[in-house]
């Protein structure tokens, strides 16, 4: 198995740190991050683009389940920075969580921090990215838990695995755009090509020889880690011709689901089993595409990025070298359209955990604390002597509750640790302040009632908490996917329109409701999670359209120590950065 790892590493394809470990304790597994500028061209554009290890996207991580791990960030940069591992748990380790100012201050220019971390019961793909800034527009990458038993499903797909990771590319300075969007309170500017593992594709110009080209063998099956790390689109993806098999999603089994398509939003990730099992045609291969699930008003990239599935024949040895692409390639029949809410519903509707005797739901039946909360787009007058571009001459922001989260000048896991309750505030509130027709609300209305600041839920440990996330009509409803950092959820309800506190628990689902560490709130409507709040410290729940979190659609939530040591945060690292 090391022999496999360290083949791949040579060809430059994933990081793979091999193991330093006792027999009586998990292996500890190193990697080094270097955070740093590299030119990168797309589209015929070469600009300086922030990446780790020079590569766009990062590095592959793989590790066991079980596993201790260290990954030493080096800041090359005069940037902050931090990354973020997205839907490990981080039990008891809420330091190396990742979002600035929630969990750490940033790692500063020339500095360093070795994020450490156990990954407990996960098994998987998830994945890491930085969570300071817009700078997860191009600093991101897999990160792969094998599991430790066999898997639960079948076929067996055969190595290695297909990573396929969405992204956006900008021919202009991602960091310019969100500057530009924060001064003048306006929508950003869409990007210019969506990607698959870095490669525009040939929709796009200048873009033949940077199309990603997968080849398979007729007959075989393969796992495809499919991750959505777009800043601001959900997606659509499909390969023409073949059925896809979920039997993952955000690192859990789920019952197997037979699909033409996908739909995946930002942070979400999803494995799925692909045969290679139909008769290509003379150029031996099929396209696969990605197109945007569009949900919203504001501007967005409509475009396409498409990759190839390459069937391997007996000339193989003769085929190494980049095959000729179509002209003008087909797009898969079976490609939803972009405003294909049907389907998008549909597809969600029919994920189910796996729920077995190995892999158990372990849903709250009960809850011990309700939170509704509305997700909000709002408005919000121009300051004097500012011009402001957003609409009407006003500002655009989000919020929840018409809270609308401002960060601190420090952590909020310090603030808490240190008991610097000053800085804290635990009075966010459990419900709408007042009651309407959320969905149905006048789509243009100004809704100035918005509030800034940082108001957080506290809970204490063992918590069984029930959040209701209500999508409003304000200026747009959208689709918004909402992540919630330590602690993965049980997506027990969902539906459109109002939620009905006296009718919708009655059709719950309390048997086998997907779990996940991100959520699809559908367009005016809403979804109804449940956790088990066992993870103490401070953590975020954000949506993971970066647009929306910059404008304060986020809000934050304690879990208090309980009274084992074991149910402690554990002391801050000696190398912890300072703000």
């Amino acid at each position: 198995m090391e022999s496999f790892y360290q083949l791949l590493l040579l060809l430059g394809i994933f990081i793979v740190a091999l193991p330093m470990h006792s027999s009586s304790s998990p292996p500890t597994r190193l990697f080094q991050f270097n955070v740093e500028w590299r030119n990168v061209t797309r589209l015929c554009h070469t600009k300086s683009l922030l990446t780790v290890n020079g590569k766009f996207p990062g590095p592959t991580i793989i590790v066991h389940e079980g596993d201790n791990v260290q990954v030493k960030v080096n800041n090359r940069v005069p940037r902050n920075t931090t990354i973020h591992w997205h839907g490990i748990r981080q039990l008891r380790t809420g330091w190396a969580d990742g979002p600035a100012y929630i969990t750490q201050c940033p790692i500063g220019a020339g500095k360093s921090y070795t994020y450490k971390f156990t990954v407990i019961d996960q098994r998987g793909t998830l994945w890491w990215h930085a969570h300071f800034s817009w700078q997860r527009a191009s600093v991101y990458g897999a990160f792969i838990i094998y599991p430790r038993m066999p898997y639960p499903f079948s076929p067996t797909p055969v190595r290695p695995d297909i990573p396929i990771i969405f992204g956006e590319w900008w021919n202009g300075e991602v960091e310019a755009i969100e500057n530009d969007m924060m001064l003048y309170g306006r929508g950003p500017n869409s990007s210019d090509a969506y990607t698959i593992n870095g490669l525009p594709g040939p929709l796009y110009p200048c873009s033949n020889e940077d199309t990603f080209i997968q080849r398979v063998e007729p007959g075989k099956t393969y796992l495809l880690r499919i991750i959505n790390a777009a800043l601001n689109s959900e997606l659509f993806f499909a390969v023409a011709n073949h059925t896809l098999t979920v039997v993952e999603i955000d690192s859990v089994y789920t019952k197997p689901f037979e699909t033409s398509a996908i739909m995946i939003a930002p942070g979400q990730t999803t494995n799925v089993l692909l045969t290679a099992n139909q008769i290509p045609d003379s150029t031996n291969m099929f396209v696969m595409a990605a197109r945007p699930y569009l949900t919203s008003v504001f501007p967005f990239d409509n475009s396409i990025t498409i990759g190839f599935l390459k069937y391997k024949t007996s000339n193989f040895e003769k085929e190494k070298q980049t095959p000729k692409l179509p002209s003008v390639p087909p797009l898969p029949p079976n490609l939803p359209p972009m405003e294909d809410t049907g389907f998008a519903t549909h597809f969600l509707n029919g994920l189910r955990s796996l729920a077995s005797t190995e892999y158990p739901c372990r849903v709250p039946k009960k809850v011990d604390r309700q939170v509704i909360t509305t997700i909000s787009l709002n408005l919000q007058d121009c300051p004097p002597n500012q011009t402001c571009k957003g609409y009407r001459d006003k500002r655009f922001f989000a919020s929840m509750n018409n809270q609308s989260f401002v960060r601190p000048s420090m952590s909020l896991l310090e603030t808490h640790y240190k008991k610097l309750l000053a800085g804290l505030s635990s009075n966010f509130p459990g419900k709408p302040p007042h009651e309407f027709n959320y969905t149905g609300v006048d789509p243009l209305s100004e809704n100035m009632n918005t509030e800034f600041g940082t108001k957080l839920i506290e809970v204490p440990y063992g918590t069984r908490l029930e959040i209701v996330l209500q999508d409003t009509n304000f200026l747009n409803p959208e689709n918004h996917p909402i992540h919630v950092h330590g602690h993965n959820f049980f997506v027990v309800g969902s539906g459109f329109g109002n939620f009905d506190s006296s009718k919708d628990p009655s059709y719950y689902n309390l048997v086998d409701p997907p779990e996940r560490n991100t959520v699809a709130v559908p367009m005016g409507g809403w979804a109804a999670i449940r956790l088990n709040a066992d993870n103490p410290g401070v953590w975020f729940i954000h949506c993971h359209l970066e647009e929306h979190t910059t404008w304060g659609l986020a809000m934050g939530f304690i879990v208090k120590n309980g009274p084992k040591p074991s149910q402690c945060v554990l002391p801050p690292p000696s190398d912890l950065p300072a703000c």
